[in-house]
């Protein structure tokens, strides 16, 4: 009996144990990602425990302790401000006819104040960014106005032109005595040298990664990755959605192509949401350095806007999957129309079920995808879904002037939700993300209009490309998707 199959059988076993051990020890696991983990596991054994130890482990009881902890510190006062606040709009709103269909932003409202989120913001201007030139154009102009203090938190920043530049404006208010912290995530920000931040820290910025050291040896996993992206600007301006910051995202990646995102600007009080999200965040990272509250984060704002927004958040440390019912609830609510805008489409049962009944109902549901993957298995199980729901009699686009890297929702000329969180497992139950409902026809409709234009730069998904496809792609696109719970 030779030395190899001694090996190779003993690894077997050791593997087999150690799935089974792995696997099994949360029960609070999905059953559908307990049986994708243990098809990767067999399929692969040795190389495929690798990718779980990267993908697979569940964020510990004491780490989300820990966050939910953080949460309390600092901010005692603002969010007994906050839940006074709530408090007020729930009564308020429990006295609303919802048998009236106007009254759908209520119901969406509702629901989220009930599950742990912030109450409605009534006073703010909303600005679409849909390029990256011009926004982050834009917020370098902000930065540079900044009189107190600019908190920036990115999943990815690279030091390449656009990181560059966005440092530079950040020294520059840093030196005139202005606070500045970015914050980035480990992973996304893995290729980023702290050199770039050398001298910013010595005007006395403060940088930082989310969650923990970017070299702690327990950090090597890639899921429960900070995937918001929030800069706040002396708690008057705010910024969130899709774009991260690199060259990729001024479209200067020859092959990915033009980007097209979506980001949103705002003025007003949801402002402070944001910024309440961010300490938060920084809280639950820089333990030695914590934000504490200080009228100076949250002033008085002086806005003339009208458009309502609530500043959604959802992470592994609840599991109430707060955008996730956000999503699930626009679209069960819509009468005429939703549009969906997702780089990645791998919805659960549930966001699944409830798109298909929309359609079933007479509702016209469009989706519109990348042509293009920048994570191919995730791209084949995306294509494999939107088939599906091309099948069921929805719209499917594919977007083919660059990258489609929006995140957005748009139903019936109403309500919007512009943010970080893909229509996946993963945005909804492994990565911390952000999200704006904006209830307002103004803004809905604008993000219609974008909608439309990038429809003439997409070809329509049709039963004639499905029947085109090659036996090796739809094994891909199958395999794919038997990982999807885990994608």
């Amino acid at each position: 009996m030779s030395y190899f199959y001694l090996f190779f059988v003993a690894l077997i076993a050791i593997n087999t144990l150690l799935s089974i051990i792995t696997v099994f020890s949360d029960r609070n696991r999905d059953i559908a990602a307990i049986w994708a983990w243990l098809l990767v596991l067999i399929v692969f054994p040795g190389f495929g425990l690798i990718i779980y130890l990267f993908l697979g482990r569940k964020i510990s009881k004491e780490d989300i302790y820990n966050l939910r902890e953080q949460s309390k510190v600092g901010l005692p006062k603002y969010l007994e401000i906050q839940n006074n606040i709530k408090i007020e709009q729930l009564e308020y709103l429990e006295q609303k006819d919802f048998n009236n269909p106007e009254n759908k932003k209520y119901e969406i409202a509702k629901m989220l104040m009930r599950v742990d989120q912030p109450p409605v913001s009534l006073d703010n201007t909303v600005e679409y960014y849909v390029d990256g030139h011009e926004k982050f154009s834009k917020l370098i102009e902000d930065i540079k106005k900044a009189e107190h203090h600019v908190h920036v938190s990115y999943y990815i920043f690279r030091g390449d032109k656009l990181g560059t530049a966005i440092v530079e404006a950040l020294e520059e208010v840093a030196k005139k005595g202005v606070e500045v912290k970015v914050q980035y995530d480990p992973v996304g920000g893995r290729t980023l040298k702290k050199s770039l931040f050398k001298k910013l820290e010595s005007y006395g910025g403060q940088t930082d990664t989310s969650f923990g050291s970017k070299f702690h040896l327990l950090n090597i996993r890639l899921n429960y990755r900070n995937h918001r992206k929030i800069v706040v600007i002396d708690g008057k301006v705010g910024y969130v959605g899709g774009f991260n910051v690199g060259d990729d995202y001024l479209g200067e990646y020859e092959n990915m192509g033009y980007w097209r995102d979506t980001h949103l600007r705002i003025e007003g009080s949801a402002v402070h949401q944001l910024q309440e999200r961010f300490i938060i965040d920084w809280n639950a990272s820089k333990k030695s350095q914590l934000i504490a509250y200080e009228p100076f984060y949250f002033p008085m704002v002086d806005s003339k806007g009208k458009t309502e927004v609530q500043i959604i958040s959802s992470g592994p440390d609840s599991e109430m999957e707060q955008i996730k019912k956000g999503f699930l609830k626009m679209v069960s609510l819509a009468k005429d129309y939703v549009y969906i805008q997702t780089p990645y489409f791998i919805p659960d049962d549930a966001l699944k079920e409830t798109i298909e009944l929309a359609v079933l109902s007479g509702v016209k549901v469009r989706l519109m995808i990348p042509n293009k993957p920048d994570h191919p298995f995730i791209y084949q199980a995306t294509l494999s879904y939107a088939e599906e729901l091309m099948k069921m009699g929805g719209e499917v686009y594919i977007y083919d002037k660059g990258f489609m890297h929006a995140k957005t929702i748009v139903i019936d000329d109403e309500i919007t939700s512009v943010g970080t969180a893909n229509l996946d497992i993963r945005s909804f139950k492994l990565n911390f993300e952000v999200n704006a409902f904006v209830y307002d026809e103004v803004a809905a409709l604008e993000q219609v209009k974008y909608y439309e234009k990038d429809m003439q730069d997409s070809y329509l998904l049709t039963q004639e490309i499905v029947d085109s496809y090659s036996l090796w792609h739809r094994f891909k696109q199958q395999f794919s998707r038997l990982l999807s719970p885990i994608l």
